[in-house]
């Protein structure tokens, strides 16, 4: 039973859910700056992929820059300034971000541009540090879930919407823009953007300051020592860095100007072939030319386009044969980071199996593989999202334009809404034949939601119509999962693995609904895999809390790699990276579930908490 006389502080409460929203909206709407920088700056797969790098990397470097000060001191540093002040401060942060953002958009540079994503996301690793700690505390602690699930709610919304207008933002109202048209956008909507966002920050950052309903939220508790954590995630940054370095510095090597130079002297072929190829899209899409009409006029195309490709051949097959050990030397570099990811953490525990004095959380196992979890999970979650509108490009999945992928984009993260929204009912503690209504009623609104907010924007949904089957099938497997987080998890991982499957051997509409299905699959891992990752950890348990979300890192590394994977096999064949995770997480449910029973904890008895 919760005690009545603590009562919910829901001032406090809706002002805090505001950077909730904040995180899901800039994070998804990244899926759709990915495509478009690629063609506005021509970026290769990887380069555009660095959107995610910058963003990603940032939470993982202000987590582990919050445990450093911390361990120094022996105490929570964000406990000691509390948590309203925290957020305040990750507000200003973020706000100082997108002023950067503003300033590299004017100058045209992408690098600039990724230095205000990185700082936007430094002030959200400050924020989300903060939030959800104070989320339990604005109430009784035992109905703290229910709020931080509230938080995840309208991060998942923020998620949904956050495509739609940053495709407005980018592309305007036109309904398809080629991408030679891209190259030439006016980039003055994007900065507008960033002002209101700044705007927002800002905002938000003085409503929490001045409101006198939202408590300070200090919070003074000894900080357990976890120098040998300490010191060899620095190790494991150090390296990553220098993994890195070579892959980034390849692009301005011989090799790479070689390329370059080739490429101009095609230049004008290249640019008619793109043109062309537009202009197939825009014959398929004419709905006054007749069928017949429409096959002959693509098949005058098609062999123009082959002409042109004869007639370069040479160039191009002497830029394959340059290109192809470069893209094979930068992903041994790309490989070798998530190697030291993976050795890091095994290290980490094996020393810690042998003498844990001086490791913290990380002599347990439970933590040490949940934080290899969390890294998969953060990283299949954004990979999919993140290449996903290069996917839709290809000519089997519908030839679609940057400016076209939003509601495909939207309904993505929206499936983790869909999700995350089935998964807070328990938090309600609804009972019976209400809860197993509630289980069905809840996902179809959202679904529903999805639509009709991308329906009023102007955006043709149709096609995605009977994606609402897919949402049925995430259905069962609540009904099938019974709110046990190692069983939801083995469930929802082996629902991922199917889907990828079926997208890397199919094409079309069935491809395209099987790689959004990846959202439904990602939706209720964050909860799971954190709930079992913490559970035993005693005293132990806010330092493991702060060691998960330091890896979130993997949005800032899979990615990438199965950006340059794609460069490598191309952009379908690329997903079998997301196979691989989902297999992992699987995996993983297994093996923390067999040693949860080795410390005789009822890995049944585990309640799924928190929101991502």
């Amino acid at each position: 039973m919760s005690d009545s006389s603590v009562k919910t502080n829901y001032p406090a409460l809706y002002t805090l859910i505001t950077v909730f929203f904040f995180w899901g909206f800039i994070a998804a709407g990244n899926s759709i700056f990915i495509p478009f920088c690629k063609s506005y700056f021509s970026l290769d797969q990887f380069q555009s992929q660095l959107v995610d790098f910058a963003f990603y990397t940032a939470y993982y470097i202000g987590a582990l820059l919050l445990f450093a000060f911390s361990d120094l001191r022996g105490k929570d540093i964000v406990g000691k300034w509390g948590y309203k002040k925290s957020i305040v401060y990750g507000l200003l942060f973020s706000a100082l971000g997108a002023g950067a953002m503003i300033v590299a958009v004017e100058a045209n540079v992408y690098a600039g541009m990724l230095c205000g994503l990185f700082i936007v996301a430094l002030g959200f690793s400050l924020q989300q540090t903060a939030a959800n700690p104070f989320a339990i505390l604005l109430g009784d602690p035992k109905t703290g879930t229910s709020r931080v699930n509230l938080g995840g709610g309208i991060n998942s919304f923020g998620t949904t919407i956050g495509p739609i207008v940053v495709a407005l933002a980018l592309f305007g109202t036109a309904a398809s823009v080629t991408d030679d048209q891209i190259k030439h956008l006016e980039l003055s909507k994007v900065i507008y953007l960033y002002v209101g966002v700044g705007l927002l920050f800002v905002a938000a950052a003085a409503l929490f300051f001045f409101s006198k309903k939202v408590p300070s939220g200090i919070a003074i508790e000894p900080m357990e020592k976890a120098n040998k954590a300490l010191r060899t995630l620095v190790i494991m940054t150090g390296l990553l860095i220098v993994m890195f370095s070579p892959v980034f510095a390849s692009y301005d090597s011989t090799e790479a100007k070689q390329i370059e130079g080739i490429e101009k002297q095609i230049e004008p072929q290249t640019k008619s072939i793109n043109d062309l190829n537009d202009k197939i899209v825009t014959v398929k899409h004419d709905k006054v030319i007749a069928d017949a009409e429409k096959q002959t006029t693509i098949a005058s195309i098609e062999q123009q386009i082959t002409t042109i490709q004869a007639e370069i051949k040479p160039q191009t097959d002497q830029i394959k044969s340059i290109k192809l050990p470069l893209e094979k030397y930068r992903m041994y570099w790309l490989s070798g980071a998530l190697l030291v990811i993976i050795l890091g953490l095994l290290f980490s525990y094996s020393s810690a199996q042998k003498k844990s004095e001086g490791w913290g959380a990380m002599q347990y196992p439970q933590l040490v593989l949940g934080m290899l979890a969390i890294f998969t999970y953060v990283g299949v979650e954004v990979a999919i999202g993140s290449n996903l509108g290069e996917l839709l490009k290809l000519k089997e999945f519908g030839s679609l334009r940057s400016s076209e992928i939003a509601p495909y984009i939207s309904m993505y993260w929206g499936s983790l809404m869909i999700g995350r929204w089935a998964g807070a009912i328990s938090a309600f503690n609804l009972k019976g034949s209400v809860r197993k209504v509630m289980l069905v009623i809840v996902p179809l609104v959202a679904f529903f939601l999805i639509l009709g907010v991308n329906i009023i924007s102007g955006k043709d949904m149709v096609p995605l119509y009977y994606y609402v089957l897919c949402v049925i099938i995430q259905i069962i497997a609540f009904f099938i999962s019974k709110d046990k987080p190692a069983r939801t998890l083995m469930i929802f991982g082996t629902f991922g693995i199917l889907a990828m499957v079926v997208g890397l051997c199919s094409s079309g509409t069935v491809a395209i609904y099987a790689f959004l299905s990846g959202g439904l699959a990602c939706s209720i891992m964050w909860p799971a895999i954190f709930s079992l990752s913490i559970i035993g950890l005693g005293k132990y348990t806010s330092q493991g809390s702060a060691f998960l979300v330091m890896m979130i890192l993997g949005g800032g590394i899979i990615p990438p790699l199965q950006g340059k994977l794609s460069d490598i096999l191309g952009i379908h064949q690329s997903y079998i990276v997301a196979v691989v995770c989902f297999a992992y997480l699987t995996l993983f449910a297994v093996l923390v579930k067999s040693s949860l029973k080795k410390q005789n904890i009822d890995v049944d008895a585990i309640e799924i908490e928190g929101a991502h």
